[in-house]
């Protein structure tokens, strides 16, 4: 269901499936795999979501379809109740300015991983605002109290209905679940004009403002002071901006690891083929949304590189997706 990217050879092997949705556990990490890669593809590298003991535990921790009404919150300690004209966000986002500029974005290199990220475009970039954290829990929270977003999935790797867990990321969440909340908070102070970044906004970000950067952090291989990863011992999320030496030379947080990857407003596609190059998204028929960010649970350094593009339809919810604000 998530379209990832790693070794050549491990596409070649992923390729000989030919079964549709195949759900295959494999030393505590699930493998989705279809005939069909731009609407199913492999979930690789991420933990199980919710828990991985047995197949009947998918759908209750809303790996599979949206929540279908707002719920009430799980903790205390949001705004008072009001209309959204009169309500002010008791969790405020700290906004960093990123300036415009025009950067090649894509590449026509013929490594394995980066199929689907050619060619290599010039993109013209306006000066916009992007959140330094992803959404967090209490963020995402305030708008499911105020009955405008629904909950996200709560299942094992799920960071809803934990109590230590309110300055994580919010994850198992859908693209239209991160939509909804973006729209709902842009009419809020604070918040103003807040939307889904554009693919190749992220990408700019991502890379300090468009520099030829490899990683967020530069181009040094990536550590576990600079990145919140499954194999430095951390077993699942931690709270935003923990690892300040990844941080991009503007200041944002977590642009690679902690949530395994980051909703953006486009449209997926196989190629960046008659892409966009104003910065605007990538709108189009089809249900699958692209992700961008890199795999905290990967072992591959590429899997972590700015560049690197997956996939996921809209409608579905993992562990291993969050999502962060733009304006």
């Amino acid at each position: 269901m998530v379209r990832g990217r790693g070794t050549g050879e491990y596409m070649n092997n992923r390729k000989r499936y030919a079964l549709a949705a195949v759900i295959a556990t494999v030393a505590g990490f699930v493998y989705l795999t279809a005939p069909h890669r731009s609407v199913l593809s492999d979930f690789r590298d991420a933990p199980a979501e919710p828990a991985i003991d047995t197949l009947k535990d998918i759908n209750p921790a809303g790996v599979i379809g949206d929540a279908a009404t707002p719920a009430a919150p799980v903790s205390k300690g949001y705004a008072a109740e009001g209309g959204p004209s009169e309500w002010t966000p008791s969790k405020p986002v700290e906004w960093v300015s990123i300036p415009g500029g025009k950067f090649t974005m894509g590449t026509d290199s013929e490594a394995p991983g980066f199929e689907d990220a050619k060619p290599a475009h010039e993109v013209m970039i306006k000066n916009f605002d992007m959140a330094r954290t992803l959404v967090t829990v209490e963020q995402y929270a305030e708008c499911v109290h105020k009955g405008r977003c629904t909950e996200p999935g709560s299942g094992n790797h799920c960071n809803w209905g934990k109590q230590d867990k309110q300055h994580h990321p919010v994850n198992c969440v859908s693209w239209k679940q991160a939509d909804k909340y973006a729209k709902f908070m842009a009419k809020q102070p604070g918040f103003e004009g807040a939307r889904l970044p554009s693919e190749s906004e992220w990408e700019y970000a991502a890379r300090s403002a468009g520099r030829d950067h490899k990683y967020p952090w530069g181009n040094e291989e990536p550590t576990c002071d600079k990145v919140v990863l499954w194999r430095c011992g951390n077993e699942g999320t931690m709270p935003v901006c923990g690892k300040p030496a990844g941080n991009t030379l503007q200041g944002l947080c977590d642009m690679a690891g902690n949530v395994h990857w980051q909703w953006v407003q486009d449209m997926h596609r196989k190629s960046y083929k008659d892409a966009p190059v104003d910065g605007s998204a990538f709108e189009g028929w089809g249900s699958v949304r692209v992700l961008r960010g890199g795999a905290f649970a990967s072992s591959a350094p590429g899997d972590l590189q700015t560049g690197i593009r997956f996939s996921l339809i809209s409608s579905l919810r993992v562990g291993a997706v969050g999502f962060r604000l733009a304006r």
